[in-house]
């Protein structure tokens, strides 16, 4: 019904022509100044803070250990909308005021931190022992073994799902508009709000969305094969 009213209708078909043509540029100027930036920040900090909340979970000492365990316990017990909700809309109740899209980063990073912790984790329990034993047999401490012998060949087995994991919180900055952040779905929800043409615009910005995210994947593929070859 959807298309044949569009066909049916010379001056519809040039209106819709006429609105996804106006709306590429913003929707690609979202993507581009607000979507990848955040996605980009956002990974990067938590995976910092995904390493650290690993060796924490590892450890012997068991102090770091309680304090790992509660925040990956919390973060993914909750929802990213009610976290965002909460650092944007409940903190300036006690004073705290945070720019949307520091807001936005915030949230973001504590999530992937939470995720790919247990990614992390998992890859570095998978090395064997005897490799850590290697490391002590030539007189390397804990640090040196950690750093030169299991970290990278637990990069390589944690990649496919950190770059899965990086796919994912592309969409999920989807969820940024409810803090006010500008992004590609804020943009779309603003030319929706002057045109009414949901299908349209949406469906614009969903094929943005696949296009970068298959750009990604064809990216991760190629890094596993690299990988691959000292295997």
């Amino acid at each position: 019904m959807y298309l044949n009213s569009i066909f049916a209708d010379p001056e519809r078909t040039a209106r819709l022509v006429d609105i996804a043509k106006t709306s590429l540029w913003p929707l690609l100027e979202g993507a581009i100044m607000n979507t990848i930036p955040l996605t980009i920040i956002s990974f990067i900090i938590g995976l910092i803070l995904a390493v650290l909340t690993a060796l924490a979970r590892i450890s012997h000492v068991k102090f770091l250990q309680i304090i790992a365990r509660i925040y990956v316990s919390a973060i993914r017990g909750t929802p990213l909308l009610v976290q965002l909700f909460i650092i944007f809309y409940g903190l300036p109740n006690i004073g705290v005021t945070i720019d949307p899209f520091i807001s936005a980063v915030i949230g973001f990073s504590l999530s992937v931190g939470a995720y790919a912790s247990e990614i992390i984790r998992a890859a570095i329990l998978s090395i064997p022992k005897g490799q850590w034993e290697a490391g002590y047999s030539i007189g390397m401490s804990y640090t040196q073994a950690l750093k030169r012998i299991i970290l990278p060949q637990a990069a390589r087995v944690s990649l496919p799902p950190l770059s899965n994991s990086f796919i994912s919180l592309v969409k999920d900055t989807s969820l940024a508009s409810v803090v006010l952040v500008t992004e590609m779905f804020r943009r779309a929800q603003e030319i929706t709000a002057a045109n009414y043409e949901f299908l349209l615009v949406y469906s614009e910005a969903a094929l943005i969305y696949w296009v970068i995210c298959f750009f990604l994947s064809v990216l991760q593929g190629f890094m596993e094969r690299r990988l691959d070859r000292y295997v």
